[in-house]
């Protein structure tokens, strides 16, 4: 949500990071210099709120209404997600695509995790996740075990990735 801000979209009453925004136009910029893309959503499922059972509707990225909230992404989303993964190599991923902990904003979650499990499992595709709401995630889709490569470790996953020297992993090679 906090991208979606940053590219101007009104996210309703949707959970953000208004002080990332100007963080996350630099990656934009940043990967977009580096001919990389980020993949944000073109249709999102909206709610009055976050609950088991709510009216649910979808609309896209970037209409959606003020008293509403962003809780997952849209079918059509979802197809372009499977799709970028379907090109790719490897895929590092860090967070649910929505409230995963509550259906029916599960759905893209399981879907894609179901989806990148079993591009992995053929043998088409390198996948690591990271981070420990990421592993519920996927443990949630029933996916977990058909990932590379699975660490619980969210930041310490993050900053593994970027090169940093890791304090334990520095302490064990001594």
């Amino acid at each position: 949500n906090t991208f979606l801000l940053a590219k101007g979209m009104k996210i309703g009453k949707s959970l953000a990071e208004p002080d990332l925004v100007e963080t996350a136009q630099k990656i934009v910029a940043a990967a977009d210099k580096a001919g990389c893309t980020i993949v944000l959503p073109y249709d999102v499922v909206i709610a009055d709120s976050l609950k088991e059972g709510a009216v649910t509707s979808t609309v896209p990225a970037d209409a959606v209404p003020a008293d509403k909230m962003i809780l997952d992404v849209g079918p059509r989303s979802i197809a372009a997600i499977e799709n970028w993964i379907d090109k790719a190599a490897t895929l590092v991923w860090n967070g649910p695509l929505g409230a995963f902990e509550i259906k029916p904003f599960d759905r893209a979650t399981v879907e894609v995790a179901r989806h990148a499990a079993e591009r992995t499992r053929k043998g088409g595709l390198l996948s690591v996740a990271g981070g420990g709401e990421t592993v519920a995630a996927l443990n949630h889709a029933g996916a977990a075990d058909g990932f590379s490569f699975v660490s619980t470790a969210g930041g310490a996953f993050l900053e593994w990735l970027e090169g940093k020297a890791l304090p334990g992993v520095e302490v064990l090679r001594a």
